[in-house]
C-alpha cells in the first residue's frame, strides 16, 4: 500500500504526514487496525528516533481511543509483528476486543487468521473506516 501498489489498497482511517492507520484486509475482529509509519523503517529499536517512535505511539494511542468508542470493547491489544521474510515494513496490530470471548480464544488466538477471518463487504468496511475516523477526530473536541 505504501509503495503505491493499486492492487493492495486499504481502507484508511487516519494519516498524517509521517504515519497512517488502516483497517486490516484479514480481519479476525471488527475494527482490526494497522499502524505504520509511511517512511520504509524496519527495525524499531534502531529505525526510529525517540520523537518519531513516540509520535508514531501518539496515534496508536489515540487510534485505540478511537476504537474504544466505536465497537464494544473489552480491551484493546497492541502489537507489533511481522518478518524480514514476509512483512518488514514496521506496524503495529491496534485490534478492539470484544466482550464476552472466552479466555481461551482471547490474546494470540484472536488475532490468528487460522482461527478464522470476519468476511466484510467493501462497503462496510468503508463505512466502519468512516466511524472510526470520526471517533478519531472528536478525541480533538473531547
Amino acid at each position: 500500500m505504501l509503495a503505491g501498489d493499486a492492487g493492495y489498497a486499504h481502507h484508511v482511517i487516519i494519516e498524517d504526514e509521517h504515519h497512517i492507520a488502516f483497517l486490516s484486509k484479514f480481519p479476525t475482529q471488527p475494527g482490526y487496525a494497522l499502524v505504520c509509519p509511511k517512511a520504509h523503517v524496519e527495525d524499531l529499536a534502531e529505525g526510529l528516533g525517540e520523537q518519531a517512535y513516540l509520535a508514531l505511539q501518539a496515534m496508536v494511542h489515540r487510534l485505540a481511543r478511537a476504537l474504544k468508542r466505536t465497537f464494544p470493547t473489552e480491551r484493546v491489544y497492541v502489537l507489533s509483528l511481522g518478518s524480514q521474510a514476509g512483512n518488514s515494513h514496521l506496524h503495529f496490530h491496534v485490534v478492539p476486543l470484544p466482550p464476552g470471548v472466552p479466555y481461551a480464544q482471547q490474546q494470540y488466538h484472536a488475532l490468528m487468521a487460522e482461527h478464522g477471518v470476519l468476511r466484510q463487504g467493501e462497503d462496510e468496511m468503508a463505512a466502519q473506516a468512516r466511524r472510526i475516523a470520526e471517533a478519531y477526530a472528536a478525541l480533538d473536541q473531547a
